[in-house]
């Protein structure tokens, strides 16, 4: 991999994202960093696109560097000044910093910094009316977020990986391998921040990626990540099919008191019906993150009079059959 081939790669996909942004925002473009190869190969592609844009006469938004201070290793405060200090040096138009506080309670570390990171970069998007926040993931980690659903048998969903773009966020990497990144970073003279964690072997991903991975391409060959983004990327487009048909079903069968009509749903194939019963729950409060395939298919079962009695669900919710209807209720608690 060449310098000159991992800056086109980088800056292609960067380019490809900014030409799909509304032409109507006229908000700033937010790119998170957090020092690393991947996020600072992002920020200052971003830089070099914007001012190519600019060059040619097009209107270009503002650059927003933004790090995210976790607080979870010490000397993390002096660590984020010191990207904000490198965003700027890199061109960006403005810096920030947040430091969020990660609550572990019922969560992994990496989940609990990854919920605590987007929901700060969330209202930061919010605060500056950002056109987009831009994320630094790249193939290889779609390529681990695969495996790690595999693993784990989390579904179809699980599987298509990291969507390329939800809510105010974009990942314009995720056509780029990690090797491009660090390239990237050499041909413009980028320091990089390796992070202690992405070498911690008590992380799964961290497993997957120095052990897995290394595993798969020598015993397979090369090309496995190449093999399972792809695959993600087929899977993520039956999966926004199933759910889109979904979300037509669930305004069908719905009775507007928040029930669901049994009628529409037992006609259902499984995979939509399925879809059905977990948005309704979601809807009627049981958090997504407790929310998993066994109360599902419990609910499946209680529609298709396979089950009898009631579905409790977390989020202190019950699903019961009530004339011809699914409810959902407060649960009732004995004492």
């Amino acid at each position: 991999m060449s310098h000159d081939q991992a800056v086109v790669a980088v800056r292609r996909g960067v380019r490809d994202a900014l030409a799909g942004l509304d032409p109507r925002a006229t908000g700033p473009v937010v790119v998170a960093c957090s020092g690393g190869a991947d996020s600072l190969a992002l920020l200052a592609a971003t830089v070099a696109e914007v001012a190519r844009a600019g060059r040619a006469g097009a209107p270009t938004p503002r650059v927003v560097g933004a790090t995210v201070d976790h607080g979870l290793q010490d000397g993390s405060a002096e660590h984020a000044a010191r990207v904000v200090e490198q965003m700027a040096t890199t061109g960006a138009d403005e810096t920030l910093t947040a430091r969020v506080a990660v609550t572990t309670a019922g969560r992994g570390p990496e989940a609990a910094a990854r919920e605590a990171r987007y929901a700060v970069l969330e209202q930061v998007a919010t605060s500056l009316d950002a056109a987009a926040v831009l994320l630094g993931h790249t193939l290889d980690d779609q390529a681990e977020t695969v495996l790690l659903g595999l693993a784990r048998g989390s579904g179809g969903r699980s599987v298509a990986g990291m969507r390329p773009g939800f809510g105010p966020f974009l990942r314009p990497l995720l056509d780029v391998r990690r090797a491009e990144t660090l390239a990237y970073c050499a041909a413009e003279g980028l320091t990089v921040w390796d992070d202690p964690h992405n070498e911690d072997p008590r992380f799964t991903r961290v497993r997957v990626r120095r052990r897995v991975l290394p595993v798969l391409e020598e015993e397979l060959g090369p090309g496995v990540a190449e093999t399972l983004a792809r695959t993600a990327g087929q899977l993520r487009a039956d999966t926004e099919a199933l759910d889109g048909w979904a979300e037509d079903a669930l305004a069908t069968a719905s009775t507007g008191d928040g029930a669901l009509d049994l009628a529409p749903l037992t006609a259902l194939p499984a995979a939509v019906r399925t879809r059905v019963l977990r948005a309704a729950a979601l809807r009627a409060g049981s958090p997504g993150a407790e929310l998993f395939h066994v109360h599902v298919a419990a609910l499946d079962r209680l529609v298709a009079g396979r089950l009898r009695g009631q579905v409790q669900l977390p989020g202190h919710l019950t699903g019961s059959l009530v004339a011809g209807t699914l409810r959902f209720t407060a649960t009732v608690v004995p004492g």
